[in-house]
């Protein structure tokens, strides 16, 4: 029986994910080429329309994802550049990373979990001291006492992202740095709820590491999960041990 259309609320597109998709158009188009020097920051958000802090926001985005470098300072040489690796396949990549901040926080941290789990077990088994060393320079970045709350969060989804880097497996990598800025905003919230103290927070991360250092991929999914569960208490989908049902099957 068709009970006619079914209208959904329309979502708003921020400003600065129309400003990286038509950075998107460009590049799909083939008007934007690896080695590019784009406008600068003022020129850019004139032409678009848009403030500079949507600039900004949209060229942090992609130089974290790794389409464009920034070089700092002044002069001719100064602005961001298309890095040589951007191409028609890195158009799905940004594609995927404007969808994924549509979704809700449950839908994004159950998809975390079961990625996730599955590439600290892949760390733990196959880290070597150089990515230790990594993870533990990040680790201590975070436990660092005059640490800022943006830096703490900043450092917590770099780790995040390095596992799943240190996985191996690069649709998964990818994949993580394709979410990495819905992650990042989650987190910001997660950790605002939980209040000042980030002890905890530090904790699990701590033992996460112990975990892979110790090449244990049972225990590192483990404390991923329960790391998870403490950060997002209201997503309920996540709250069974996942590990404790994989074990019993």
């Amino acid at each position: 029986m068709n009970d006619g259309p079914d209208w959904r609320p329309v979502k708003r597109v921020r400003a600065f994910e129309e400003v990286v998709a038509q950075i998107e158009e460009q590049i799909s188009t083939g008007r934007l080429r690896a080695g590019d020097k784009l406008p600068g920051e003022r020129a850019l958000a004139a032409a678009l329309g848009v403030g500079r802090p949507s600039v900004r926001e949209a060229m942090r985005v992609l130089e974290a994802m790794g389409v464009l470098v920034a070089n700092t300072g002044s002069g001719p040489e100064a602005g961001a550049i298309l890095a040589g690796s951007a191409g028609p396949a890195l158009t799905g990549v940004l594609g995927l990373h404007l969808g994924l901040a549509n979704f809700a926080v449950d839908d994004v941290v159950e998809a975390r979990l079961l990625i996730e789990s599955w590439a600290v077990e892949a760390a733990a088994r196959h880290a070597s001291e150089a990515d230790l060393d990594r993870l533990r320079a990040i680790v201590a970045a975070m436990d660092a006492p005059d640490v800022s709350a943006e830096r703490f969060n900043e450092q917590d989804t770099e780790f995040h992202t390095a596992i799943a880097e240190l996985s191996g497996n690069a649709l998964v990598a990818t994949f993580m740095r394709a979410l990495r800025d819905t992650v990042r905003r989650h987190q910001q919230r997660a950790v605002a709820e939980l209040g000042p103290d980030t002890g905890a927070l530090r904790a699990d991360h701590r033992a996460i590491l112990a975990a892979i250092e110790a090449h244990d991929p049972h225990a590192a999914a483990a404390a991923l999960a329960a790391h998870l569960r403490r950060a997002y208490p209201r997503v309920a989908r996540i709250r069974a041990d996942r590990s404790e049902h994989r074990d019993s099957d």
